[in-house]
């Protein structure tokens, strides 16, 4: 396609044709020439906002896209209304994978009555594959709103699902001929479907009802990187052990072959939360289906120590997801 902004011919057909899912909130959604979407909303509620790309990945890329965004709303204890795309696409792009990644993008949505409310689609030689970039808008009673920052001193700290789920996919997506050559067959596809298990939307709307007081979904910098910025964000210490945190054998073994920490590879799938009574919000959980562990207490002061066994170690301020490294 030529650098410069979709053709219209393209954006109708293969874009605004592919939205479906209409919420009542929605006033201006998306159209050719629009610049805006409108929402309205009750006297008694909070808009709530967020703003994610994604990069680090051309597989799937609209599915993910969505579901990144989904959780960070859900995590605010949101219920998410509508989405915003903006799509930066390779000049070797075609008219049938935009196509693809709009379905993609409208199924998650779908599935979670969330509407594509607008965005922007451009050809430019600025990018080597797709790029997306998601700007999600919920809503939330006011006094309902739940923060990354709501962790105090003794809560325990509960994660759901296994650390990470994303990155596992991904990799044995991208990677699958590097992995094939060293790993079952059906290892790697059992993998590769750990992206039906992204979205945090079912355990937020759990731990909501349960009184949870914070929630962070761990995205880039993995599980290690939502301890440090529950932590940094609520201003506590914490006491965890490695040995709750969940892990799948396909991670393990995956992380093993290229040399990477599964504790710090992009996990969306797994929220971290904070709760007066761990244990009661993991029953609550695991009565909805979803698995969940307590891994670990919050504490005063500012140490946040890991333990595994005797061996103890601080933890670090997140660095380079892991993902990174093996796509290298």
């Amino acid at each position: 396609m030529k650098t410069g902004k979709a053709p219209e011919s393209v954006l109708k057909r293969s874009v605004l044709k592919q939205i479906h899912t209409r919420r009542e909130e929605v006033l201006l959604g998306a159209a050719v020439g629009e610049d805006c979407a409108a929402l309205k909303l009750a006297a008694d509620e909070v808009l709530t906002l967020s703003c994610d790309p994604i990069t680090g990945t051309g597989k799937d890329i609209g599915k993910l896209a969505i579901h990144v965004t989904l959780n960070d709303l859900a995590s605010s204890g949101a219920e998410p209304v509508g989405v915003m795309i903006t799509a930066l696409l390779p000049k070797t792009v075609t008219e049938p994978e935009i196509r693809q990644m709009m379905q993609q993008a409208e199924a998650v949505c779908a599935k979670h009555n969330v509407q594509i409310m607008g965005g922007h689609t451009e050809v430019t030689d600025a990018v080597l594959r797709p790029v997306l970039s998601v700007t999600g808008v919920g809503k939330v009673k006011e006094g309902a709103l739940i923060s990354t920052g709501g962790a105090k001193a003794g809560m325990d700290i509960v994660m759901t699902k296994w650390a990470g789920l994303e990155g596992t996919s991904i990799l044995a997506k991208e990677k699958e001929a590097e992995l094939s050559a060293r790993l079952p067959k059906q290892l790697i596809k059992k993998a590769q479907d750990f992206d039906a298990m992204l979205s945090v939307l079912p355990e937020a709307a759990v731990a909501v009802k349960s009184g949870v007081a914070a929630m962070h979904d761990v995205t880039e910098g993995g599980i290690f990187g939502a301890l440090w910025e529950m932590a940094e964000s609520s201003g506590i210490g914490l006491e965890i052990d490695l040995k709750k945190i969940p892990l799948k054998q396909e991670t393990v073994e995956i992380c093993e072959l290229f040399d990477i920490n599964p504790y710090g590879l992009i996990a969306s799938g797994a929220m971290l939360m904070a709760a007066e009574d761990g244990n009661r919000l993991v029953m609550d959980l695991e009565r909805a289906g979803i698995p969940a562990a307590v891994i670990g207490k919050a504490s005063a002061g500012n140490d946040r120590v890991l333990y595994q066994g005797e061996e103890r170690r601080f933890l670090e301020p997140p660095k380079t997801d892991e993902l990174y490294k093996a796509m290298e």
